[in-house]
Order: structure tokens, then C-alpha cells, then sequence
């Protein structure tokens, strides 16, 4: 594929460096979801770790590269599973981490920030003013700045999902990939345009944070002044450039869904499949919920990305979706 930032077979190597608690996620097809979105429905798992998200796939290749060339810091902003995966990754590899985030972040994701070690700043602002300050802590200290989605490791990390819906025994028509910094859409759908070209790669993100949905049909960068969305691990208001070239070559279509519909998703999950999953990671039963003609009669994969949440949060979710 012409123009774009990820290759196959990088990612091929990829698999030899990301540790195997990371790989090889299940699978399954979950035909108690079936009946209430009207199509076939199988679920990518990618909360099955040590840090229950997929960034840990991305994190894996950075911090393994930062321990090869014995550099010993590194520091990222984070909505919470960045930093997570960072701080596991840095740890089991002598590396020093510094995680950025919101003061408003998820209290249990800052909470598992610290207990993984990793030191922890809080800035009085969005994910977009924790950006700010990890890139004044990094040049301040002469450290790596780790930002998801505009550097390749976590995109072509996140891509070896790709790989293993590629080598999946039951075909599919569709995938369905959460869509914030445009890593794992990106990593995912480059990979299945190469090996399996014939899915359709749709990308979701909430109405609330729409900023790179925007700029993938304007095809041309659209900010946005602010994002209000529970979804708070795809809530970025400055889509890269970079990302967005990237995106343009293998997204089918990018949808906008309504918060009571991710709220409906995560509960579907919870109650159909026994998965507690963050909104994020439920956006791809939303899309379906707010699509279902569209989707009917189709095979769809949803990757659920993320089960990172707040306890109380999620019990007043769950409690008060609509079936």
C-alpha cells in the first residue's frame, strides 16, 4: 500500500517482540448478542491481560526498542490505558516512566498507573493540555515522548490484531474498530486491506468527540473546540495529520454513535456476554444498534479494546441502559 506510514511485514516482526500474553486474544462468535442486533456478531477480546486493553501490544515495541538502544525513561499522556500499558511494559524492562493525565481521568485506571510504578502527573485540563505538559517534561529531561498514534510502534503494535482476524478460520464481512487516536484503526485496517481485502474496516466514535470521523469525510484535519463523551479513551480533539493520510487509505466508512447507544452496548456485553467493557470498547454494538439494517444478515467483528472502568460509574451504565 502506497503512502502510508505501516508495513506488513514489520508488523509480521512485531509479533517476535510483543510478549504472548498479549497475542493471540480470543476469537468466538457470541450468538447471545445476535438476537437484539439482527447479524452475526463475533467479539476480538482484547481484555484478557495484565493491563486489560490492547495498548499493550504498541507499548511492547517501544519500550523494547528504548531498552535496546539503553535508554532508560520515557514518558506519554494518557486517558488511562496508554498509561497502563506503558508503565507494564516499562517495568518489566528497567525503564523509568512518567505518565501525564487528566486530573479527571478515571479514578481505577490512575489508580493501576501508580500501582504499576510509573510516576503519575495530573494537570487541571483535558487529554489535549496532558499532551502539552508530557512534551514539556520530555524535552525538559531529554526523554522520550511516547505519543499514541503518531508513533508507528503503536500503530503497527495494535496492527497484529490484524493479523490474527486475517488468519481467522470463519470468514467475516466486517470489522468494527473503536476510533480515537487512530492507532488501531489504522494498524487494524492496514493489515486487512493487505491480507483481506474483501472486509469492510468501519471505524466508530462517539458524536461527542467527532473530531476524527470529521476530518476522515472532510478528508482534511477538523478540530474540534471540545469532546463530552463517557468514552473517554477515544476523546481527542487534534487528530494527527499523519494519522489521518494513514486512515484514509483503509477506512470504508467512519460512524458517529449516541452516548445512550454505547451505554446500551456495554450493557448488551455485560448481560449477553458476561464482558465488562469500557465505552470505548463498546462502541462497535453501538454502531450496530444505531445501524442494524445496514448491518443485517452480516457476519461483523467488534474488537471490545478496553474494560478499564469506574466501578460506580459502570454500575449506574449498565442500570440504566435500555435494552
Amino acid at each position: 500500500m502506497q503512502q502510508t506510514r505501516l508495513d506488513t511485514a514489520r508488523i509480521r516482526v512485531a509479533r517476535r517482540v510483543i510478549d504472548p500474553m498479549f497475542l493471540d486474544t480470543p476469537l468466538y462468535r457470541c450468538e447471545a448478542l445476535e438476537p437484539g442486533l439482527g447479524c452475526a456478531v463475533s467479539v476480538k477480546l482484547e481484555t484478557a491481560n495484565p493491563v486489560r486493553s490492547f495498548k499493550a501490544r504498541g507499548t511492547e515495541l517501544v519500550a523494547s526498542r528504548l531498552a535496546d538502544r539503553g535508554e532508560r525513561a520515557a514518558v506519554c499522556a494518557s486517558a488511562g490505558n496508554l498509561g497502563q500499558a506503558l508503565a507494564w511494559s516499562g517495568r518489566g524492562r528497567g525503564l523509568d516512566v512518567t505518565v501525564v493525565a487528566s486530573r479527571f481521568a478515571t479514578a481505577a485506571k490512575l489508580d493501576r498507573i501508580r500501582a504499576l510504578g510509573a510516576r503519575l502527573e495530573l494537570v487541571d485540563g483535558d487529554h489535549e493540555l496532558a499532551r502539552e505538559r508530557a512534551a514539556a517534561v520530555a524535552r525538559s529531561k531529554g526523554i522520550r515522548l511516547v505519543e499514541d498514534s503518531l508513533d508507528i510502534e503503536t500503530c503497527e503494535g495494535a496492527a497484529t490484531i490484524g493479523l490474527e482476524l486475517a488468519d481467522a478460520a470463519r470468514p467475516f464481512d466486517t470489522v468494527l474498530i473503536a476510533l480515537g487516536g487512530g492507532a488501531l484503526a489504522t494498524g487494524v485496517g492496514h493489515v486487512l486491506k493487505s491480507l483481506s481485502p474483501g472486509v469492510e474496516v468501519i471505524c466508530v466514535q462517539p458524536l461527542g468527540a467527532p473530531a476524527l470521523t470529521l476530518s476522515w469525510r472532510a478528508r482534511r484535519v477538523v478540530t474540534t473546540d471540545s469532546a463530552d463523551t463517557i468514552a473517554d479513551g477515544v476523546a481527542g480533539r487534534f487528530p494527527i495529520p499523519a494519522v489521518l493520510d494513514d486512515l484514509l487509505l483503509v477506512a470504508d466508512d467512519a460512524l458517529l454513535v449516541r452516548e445512550e447507544s454505547i451505554i446500551a452496548g456495554m450493557r448488551m456485553l455485560f448481560d449477553h456476554a458476561g464482558l465488562v467493557a469500557e465505552p470505548s470498547a463498546a462502541l462497535g454494538i453501538a454502531a450496530i444498534i444505531e445501524n442494524r439494517e445496514r448491518f443485517a444478515g452480516r457476519h461483523v467483528v467488534t474488537v471490545v479494546c478496553g474494560g478499564n472502568v469506574d466501578t460506580d460509574a459502570y454500575r449506574r451504565w449498565i442500570g440504566a441502559a435500555p435494552l
